[in-house]
Protein backbone atom coordinates (compact mmCIF):
# COMPACT_ATOMS: atom_id res chain seq x y z
CA UNK A 1 0.00 0.00 0.00
CA UNK A 2 1.39 3.20 -1.18
CA UNK A 3 0.69 6.21 0.81
CA UNK A 4 1.93 9.81 1.25
CA UNK A 5 1.79 10.33 4.44
CA UNK A 6 1.24 8.92 7.94
CA UNK A 7 -1.97 10.52 8.77
CA UNK A 8 -3.67 8.09 6.04
CA UNK A 9 -3.21 5.01 7.78
CA UNK A 10 -4.55 6.29 11.02
CA UNK A 11 -7.39 4.31 12.23
CA UNK A 12 -8.86 1.20 10.36
CA UNK A 13 -6.60 -1.58 13.03
CA UNK A 14 -7.27 -4.36 12.81
CA UNK A 15 -9.33 -6.88 15.08
CA UNK A 16 -8.06 -9.78 16.24
CA UNK A 17 -10.41 -12.67 17.86
CA UNK A 18 -8.75 -13.57 20.60
CA UNK A 19 -8.09 -17.85 20.48
CA UNK A 20 -8.25 -18.59 24.04
CA UNK A 21 -10.74 -20.25 26.17
CA UNK A 22 -13.71 -17.69 26.97
CA UNK A 23 -16.09 -18.99 29.23
CA UNK A 24 -19.63 -19.54 28.11
CA UNK A 25 -18.23 -20.73 24.98
CA UNK A 26 -18.45 -16.85 24.54
CA UNK A 27 -16.12 -15.00 21.63
CA UNK A 28 -13.81 -11.95 23.07
CA UNK A 29 -12.86 -9.39 20.12
CA UNK A 30 -9.76 -6.94 20.95
CA UNK A 31 -9.57 -3.79 18.67
CA UNK A 32 -5.48 -3.17 17.89
CA UNK A 33 -5.04 0.26 18.37
CA UNK A 34 -1.23 -0.53 18.83
CA UNK A 35 -1.04 -0.48 14.91
CA UNK A 36 -1.46 3.40 14.68
CA UNK A 37 1.71 5.12 13.50
CA UNK A 38 1.98 6.57 17.08
CA UNK A 39 1.82 3.58 18.70
CA UNK A 40 -1.90 3.97 20.21
CA UNK A 41 -5.32 4.84 19.90
CA UNK A 42 -5.14 9.09 20.84
CA UNK A 43 -3.23 8.84 17.50
CA UNK A 44 -7.25 9.35 16.02
CA UNK A 45 -7.61 11.83 18.68
CA UNK A 46 -4.77 13.76 17.74
CA UNK A 47 -5.98 14.71 14.55
CA UNK A 48 -9.53 15.81 15.57
CA UNK A 49 -8.42 17.90 18.54
CA UNK A 50 -6.41 20.01 15.98
CA UNK A 51 -9.03 19.84 13.72
CA UNK A 52 -11.23 21.01 15.71
CA UNK A 53 -9.25 23.93 17.04
CA UNK A 54 -8.83 25.03 13.34
CA UNK A 55 -12.76 24.47 13.20
CA UNK A 56 -13.63 26.95 15.53
CA UNK A 57 -10.61 29.43 14.63
CA UNK A 58 -8.46 28.67 17.79
CA UNK A 59 -6.05 27.45 16.23
CA UNK A 60 -4.17 29.51 13.09
CA UNK A 61 -0.54 29.87 12.21
CA UNK A 62 2.04 29.81 14.74
CA UNK A 63 -0.39 28.32 17.58
CA UNK A 64 1.08 26.85 20.61
CA UNK A 65 -0.84 23.54 21.66
CA UNK A 66 -0.72 22.96 25.43
CA UNK A 67 -2.20 19.83 26.58
CA UNK A 68 -2.20 17.73 30.10
CA UNK A 69 -1.58 14.99 29.74
CA UNK A 70 -0.76 10.93 30.76
CA UNK A 71 0.93 10.11 27.44
CA UNK A 72 -0.36 8.93 24.25
CA UNK A 73 -2.88 12.10 23.57
CA UNK A 74 0.66 13.61 24.01
CA UNK A 75 1.85 12.13 21.55
CA UNK A 76 -0.71 11.94 19.14
CA UNK A 77 -1.26 15.49 19.64
CA UNK A 78 2.45 15.93 18.94
CA UNK A 79 2.21 13.80 15.83
CA UNK A 80 -0.95 15.66 14.22
CA UNK A 81 1.07 19.46 15.03
CA UNK A 82 3.47 18.09 12.97
CA UNK A 83 1.81 18.86 9.35
CA UNK A 84 0.53 22.18 10.35
CA UNK A 85 3.92 23.25 12.06
CA UNK A 86 2.53 24.15 15.30
CA UNK A 87 4.67 24.11 18.49
CA UNK A 88 3.78 21.68 21.35
CA UNK A 89 3.93 21.93 25.33
CA UNK A 90 2.75 18.80 26.97
CA UNK A 91 1.86 18.85 30.55
CA UNK A 92 2.28 15.49 32.60
CA UNK A 93 2.48 14.30 35.49
CA UNK A 94 5.78 12.88 36.71
CA UNK A 95 4.41 9.53 37.12
CA UNK A 96 4.07 8.47 33.83
CA UNK A 97 6.09 6.48 31.36
CA UNK A 98 9.61 7.27 30.18
CA UNK A 99 8.92 5.94 27.44
CA UNK A 100 6.19 7.90 26.61
CA UNK A 101 7.53 10.96 27.75
CA UNK A 102 11.19 10.13 24.92
CA UNK A 103 8.45 9.89 22.40
CA UNK A 104 6.35 12.90 22.57
CA UNK A 105 10.02 14.98 22.50
CA UNK A 106 11.40 12.67 19.46
CA UNK A 107 8.24 14.08 17.93
CA UNK A 108 9.47 17.51 18.53
CA UNK A 109 6.96 18.70 21.66
CA UNK A 110 8.55 20.45 24.72
CA UNK A 111 7.68 17.92 28.07
CA UNK A 112 6.97 20.00 31.12
CA UNK A 113 6.25 17.67 33.99
CA UNK A 114 3.88 18.31 37.12
CA UNK A 115 3.95 16.97 40.50
CA UNK A 116 3.32 13.40 40.87
CA UNK A 117 0.77 13.44 44.01
CA UNK A 118 -1.12 16.37 42.00
CA UNK A 119 -2.20 13.93 39.35
CA UNK A 120 -3.94 15.28 36.33
CA UNK A 121 -5.90 17.86 37.97
CA UNK A 122 -2.33 19.57 38.86
CA UNK A 123 -1.80 18.82 34.86
CA UNK A 124 -5.17 20.66 34.10
CA UNK A 125 -4.01 23.59 36.05
CA UNK A 126 -0.82 23.86 35.16
CA UNK A 127 -1.72 23.74 31.58
CA UNK A 128 -4.28 25.98 32.05
CA UNK A 129 -2.23 28.69 33.95
CA UNK A 130 0.36 28.57 31.32
CA UNK A 131 -1.96 29.40 28.58
CA UNK A 132 -2.69 32.60 30.23
CA UNK A 133 1.12 33.13 29.58
CA UNK A 134 1.67 32.45 25.58
CA UNK A 135 -0.36 34.75 23.39
CA UNK A 136 -1.85 32.98 20.56
CA UNK A 137 -2.27 29.04 22.47
CA UNK A 138 -4.98 26.27 22.76
CA UNK A 139 -5.66 24.47 25.32
CA UNK A 140 -7.78 21.35 23.56
CA UNK A 141 -8.32 19.87 27.07
CA UNK A 142 -9.50 16.35 26.41
CA UNK A 143 -11.40 15.59 29.00
CA UNK A 144 -13.99 18.04 27.82
CA UNK A 145 -13.52 18.38 24.28
CA UNK A 146 -16.21 17.43 22.21
CA UNK A 147 -14.10 16.35 19.80
CA UNK A 148 -13.12 13.58 21.87
CA UNK A 149 -15.96 10.95 21.90
CA UNK A 150 -16.50 12.13 18.44
CA UNK A 151 -13.93 11.21 17.23
CA UNK A 152 -14.30 7.28 18.10
CA UNK A 153 -17.71 7.88 17.13
CA UNK A 154 -17.14 8.32 13.84
CA UNK A 155 -14.34 5.99 13.57
CA UNK A 156 -14.12 3.43 16.00
CA UNK A 157 -17.70 2.11 16.30
CA UNK A 158 -18.15 1.96 12.81
CA UNK A 159 -14.79 0.05 11.92
CA UNK A 160 -16.41 -2.16 14.47
CA UNK A 161 -19.47 -2.62 12.94
CA UNK A 162 -17.78 -3.25 9.64
CA UNK A 163 -14.83 -5.54 10.78
CA UNK A 164 -17.77 -7.74 12.17
CA UNK A 165 -20.01 -8.10 9.15
CA UNK A 166 -23.17 -7.24 10.99
CA UNK A 167 -22.74 -10.18 13.47
CA UNK A 168 -24.62 -9.37 16.78
CA UNK A 169 -22.49 -7.61 19.93
CA UNK A 170 -23.38 -8.48 22.94
CA UNK A 171 -21.35 -6.22 25.33
CA UNK A 172 -18.56 -3.63 24.47
CA UNK A 173 -15.95 -3.21 26.94
CA UNK A 174 -12.82 -0.34 27.17
CA UNK A 175 -11.13 1.21 29.66
CA UNK A 176 -11.91 5.25 30.44
CA UNK A 177 -9.32 7.92 31.67
CA UNK A 178 -10.61 10.86 29.45
CA UNK A 179 -13.69 8.56 28.74
CA UNK A 180 -13.93 9.20 25.16
CA UNK A 181 -13.42 5.82 23.79
CA UNK A 182 -15.17 4.37 25.49
CA UNK A 183 -18.39 7.07 25.29
CA UNK A 184 -18.12 7.61 21.58
CA UNK A 185 -17.88 4.09 20.43
CA UNK A 186 -20.69 3.19 23.06
CA UNK A 187 -22.79 5.58 21.63
CA UNK A 188 -22.47 4.18 18.16
CA UNK A 189 -22.69 0.89 18.88
CA UNK A 190 -25.96 0.98 21.01
CA UNK A 191 -27.77 2.64 18.13
CA UNK A 192 -27.24 -0.22 16.57
CA UNK A 193 -27.46 -2.80 19.38
CA UNK A 194 -29.61 -1.12 22.15
CA UNK A 195 -29.20 -4.30 24.29
CA UNK A 196 -25.67 -4.30 24.33
CA UNK A 197 -24.24 -4.15 27.55
CA UNK A 198 -21.52 -1.02 28.01
CA UNK A 199 -18.86 -1.89 30.61
CA UNK A 200 -15.85 0.44 31.53
CA UNK A 201 -12.74 -0.46 33.17
CA UNK A 202 -10.87 0.98 35.67
CA UNK A 203 -7.69 -0.12 38.08
CA UNK A 204 -7.94 -0.32 41.64
CA UNK A 205 -7.48 3.57 42.59
CA UNK A 206 -9.58 5.11 40.59
CA UNK A 207 -12.93 6.43 41.67
CA UNK A 208 -15.71 5.56 39.31
CA UNK A 209 -17.08 2.41 41.52
CA UNK A 210 -16.88 4.12 44.39
CA UNK A 211 -13.65 3.10 46.24
CA UNK A 212 -10.78 5.48 47.19
CA UNK A 213 -8.30 7.13 44.91
CA UNK A 214 -4.90 6.25 45.45
CA UNK A 215 -1.53 5.43 42.99
CA UNK A 216 -2.02 2.47 40.76
CA UNK A 217 0.71 1.08 37.82
CA UNK A 218 -1.88 0.62 35.33
CA UNK A 219 -1.36 3.42 32.90
CA UNK A 220 -3.76 5.49 30.63
CA UNK A 221 -6.97 4.68 32.02
CA UNK A 222 -8.62 5.94 35.60
CA UNK A 223 -10.28 8.84 36.40
CA UNK A 224 -9.80 11.20 39.65
CA UNK A 225 -13.64 12.89 38.74
CA UNK A 226 -16.26 11.29 36.62
CA UNK A 227 -15.52 12.02 32.76
CA UNK A 228 -18.61 14.66 32.06
CA UNK A 229 -18.89 12.47 28.72
CA UNK A 230 -20.81 9.82 30.48
CA UNK A 231 -24.19 11.52 30.53
CA UNK A 232 -24.41 10.88 26.61
CA UNK A 233 -24.84 6.42 27.01
CA UNK A 234 -25.93 3.87 29.44
CA UNK A 235 -23.64 2.61 31.13
CA UNK A 236 -24.35 -0.73 32.59
CA UNK A 237 -21.38 -1.98 34.66
CA UNK A 238 -17.58 -0.80 35.80
CA UNK A 239 -15.24 -3.68 36.18
CA UNK A 240 -12.52 -2.79 38.54
CA UNK A 241 -9.21 -4.50 37.96
CA UNK A 242 -5.70 -4.70 40.11
CA UNK A 243 -2.72 -3.99 38.84
CA UNK A 244 -1.08 -7.53 39.38
CA UNK A 245 -4.72 -8.76 37.55
CA UNK A 246 -3.47 -6.36 34.70
CA UNK A 247 -0.33 -7.34 34.28
CA UNK A 248 -0.60 -10.90 35.01
CA UNK A 249 -2.62 -10.81 31.15
CA UNK A 250 -0.21 -8.15 29.75
CA UNK A 251 2.31 -11.28 30.22
CA UNK A 252 0.14 -13.83 29.01
CA UNK A 253 -0.67 -12.11 25.41
CA UNK A 254 3.14 -11.96 25.12
CA UNK A 255 3.69 -15.55 26.07
CA UNK A 256 0.58 -17.05 24.52
CA UNK A 257 -0.81 -14.57 21.81
CA UNK A 258 2.54 -13.20 20.69
CA UNK A 259 1.25 -9.70 21.42
CA UNK A 260 2.93 -6.40 22.99
CA UNK A 261 -0.26 -5.33 25.41
CA UNK A 262 0.41 -2.24 27.27
CA UNK A 263 -1.11 -2.18 30.95
CA UNK A 264 -4.76 -1.14 30.15
CA UNK A 265 -4.65 -3.85 27.34
CA UNK A 266 -3.99 -6.47 29.95
CA UNK A 267 -7.05 -4.79 32.42
CA UNK A 268 -9.67 -5.01 29.28
CA UNK A 269 -8.99 -8.70 28.72
CA UNK A 270 -9.17 -9.33 32.26
CA UNK A 271 -12.32 -7.37 32.40
CA UNK A 272 -13.42 -8.93 29.22
CA UNK A 273 -13.60 -12.55 30.73
CA UNK A 274 -14.93 -11.57 33.91
CA UNK A 275 -18.15 -10.38 31.83
CA UNK A 276 -17.87 -13.33 29.81
CA UNK A 277 -19.06 -15.60 32.63
CA UNK A 278 -21.92 -13.38 33.68
CA UNK A 279 -22.90 -13.31 30.01
CA UNK A 280 -25.26 -16.39 28.19
CA UNK A 281 -23.43 -18.78 26.01
CA UNK A 282 -22.14 -17.49 22.85
CA UNK A 283 -22.10 -14.30 23.36
CA UNK A 284 -19.30 -11.69 21.60
CA UNK A 285 -17.66 -9.49 23.50
CA UNK A 286 -15.74 -6.52 22.08
CA UNK A 287 -12.83 -4.92 23.50
CA UNK A 288 -10.24 -2.54 22.69
CA UNK A 289 -6.22 -2.54 23.58
CA UNK A 290 -5.09 0.71 23.56
CA UNK A 291 -1.46 0.76 23.37
CA UNK A 292 2.27 -1.33 22.85
CA UNK A 293 3.75 -2.65 26.09
CA UNK A 294 6.78 -1.52 24.57
CA UNK A 295 6.12 2.09 25.51
CA UNK A 296 6.40 1.15 30.04
CA UNK A 297 9.20 -1.40 29.77
CA UNK A 298 11.00 1.44 32.43
CA UNK A 299 7.97 0.90 34.64
CA UNK A 300 8.71 -3.39 34.92
CA UNK A 301 5.85 -4.07 32.79
CA UNK A 302 7.23 -7.73 32.60
CA UNK A 303 8.99 -8.06 35.38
Amino acid sequence: MLINNLYQVIGKTPLLRLNIDVPNRSRIYAKLEMFNPGGSIKDRLGIALIAYGRKIGAVKEGTTIIEPTAGNTGIGLALAAQQYHLPVKLIVPEKFSFEKQTLMRALGAEVINTPADDGIKGAIAKAQSLAKTIKNSYVPLQFQNPANPDIYYRTLGPEILQDLSGQKIDAFVAGSGSGGTFVGTTKFLQEHYPKMQAVTVEPEGSILNGGPEHPHRIEGIGVEFVPPFFDQIRVDQVKTISDDRAFEYVKWLAAHVGLFAGSSSGAALAASLQLAKELPSDSTIVTVFPDSSERYLSKGIYD
